[in-house]
């Protein structure tokens, strides 16, 4: 009998350790400004591959329209950590408050200011959108900062378009091809679903690659990223660790297999009906993702360029970028990992 517990004995401590870090993973509840979006994929991801319970941490995603939602879900306490555009940091910096990235995993931001199928003989330039209705995932999120910061640099005055929310996904599609809006800013898959189906969609710029991206911003323009208020990354640094660790752990899976094998790993209805062009999109979107999860801060520092250029408030700040990320939780993860 002795021989016998003697020898359950490392099960049984095995079984302990494992009960243990089930019960000391700390909840985070995670906003997400539009999960069918190829741009948040790591966030999504990471969870399909339990990356997250690996690194101590118990997710619950929670899906908004668009990063704005995500963010006054973070603002109004209901939800801890946003997976959205780090320029989101940049501009509530302005406005006194306090919000840091802790991992970047998009180095491009991925916008296609994309015009509707329905309205393609009217519009053959940006110069032709003045006065015209125009699709953003959320006023107020990242595709509609992008959308000024493109019109100003183009000489069309952002007051004079109509900003409507469609979101990011199929409903981004359907107003798009019903023509209830003249223009959207769009991303992959829904890019690329428009265009499998209307095979001369005019695209007026785009940033789904390094080259396009160097050649709007003028440099590299850090997209996607965990972020959330400053004090709560104070209060809670190893779940923020976790957080990190996990994303580092994604994108370095994600570099190391097919888009065959990532596109088998995500859920059905984030990948819809036509599997053929969402592999195709996400073929498009592969040399998006950060292969490190850390901020150039040359890449913050674009950020804040093209925000002075749209935003007079953002201008006229006094913004200290060093505190809108930290990169010592993704130092921290690639030493264990």
């Amino acid at each position: 009998m002795i021989h016998a517990f003697a020898r359950r004995v490392p099960a049984i401590l095995a079984a302990l350790v494992l009960m243990t870090g089930i019960a000391s993973a700390q909840k985070v509840t995670l906003a997400i400004g539009g999960a069918s979006c190829l741009c948040y994929l790591p966030t999504m991801l990471a969870y399909e591959l339990g990356e997250y319970k690996k690194a101590g941490v118990d997710v619950e995603m929670v899906e908004f329209k668009g990063g704005s939602e995500a963010l006054k879900a973070v603002m109004g306490g209901s939800a801890d950590v946003v997976s959205g555009y780090f320029d989101h940091t940049v501009n509530l910096a302005a406005k006194g408050q306090k919000l840091q990235s802790i991992v970047v995993y998009d180095r491009f931001p991925g916008f296609a200011l994309v015009v509707s199928p329905k309205h393609t003989d009217a519009i053959k330039s940006i110069k032709d959108l003045a006065g015209k209705k125009i699709g953003v995932s959320a006023p107020g999120s990242s595709t509609d900062f992008f959308l000024k910061y493109i019109l100003s640099k183009n000489g069309v005055d952002p007051n004079s378009i109509g900003v409507i929310g469609v979101g990011l996904g199929a409903t981004a599609v359907a107003a798009m091809e019903q023509g209830s809006v003249e223009a959207a800013i769009m991303l992959d898959p829904a890019v690329t679903l428009l265009q499998g189906k209307n095979k001369d969609l005019r695209i007026l710029s785009d940033t789904r690659t390094q080259k396009d991206t160097l050649a709007v911003f003028g440099g590299e323009y850090p997209g996607g990223a965990l972020y959330t208020q400053t004090e709560w990354i104070e209060k809670n640094p190893k779940a923020a660790e976790g957080l990190a660790k996990a994303i580092v752990s994604t994108l370095k899976w994600i570099h190391s297999h097919t888009p065959e094998e990532i596109m088998a790993k995500m859920p059905e209805r984030l990948i819809g009906s036509d599997k053929a062009l969402y592999l195709a999109a996400l073929k498009n979107t592969l040399p998006m993702y950060s292969e490190t999860g850390l901020m150039d801060p040359k890449g913050a520092q674009a950020v804040l360029a093209v925000f002075s250029q749209s935003s007079p408030e953002v201008a006229k700040a006094n913004i200290d970028l060093s505190q809108t990320y930290t990169n010592k939780f993704v130092e921290q993860a690639m030493k264990t990992n």
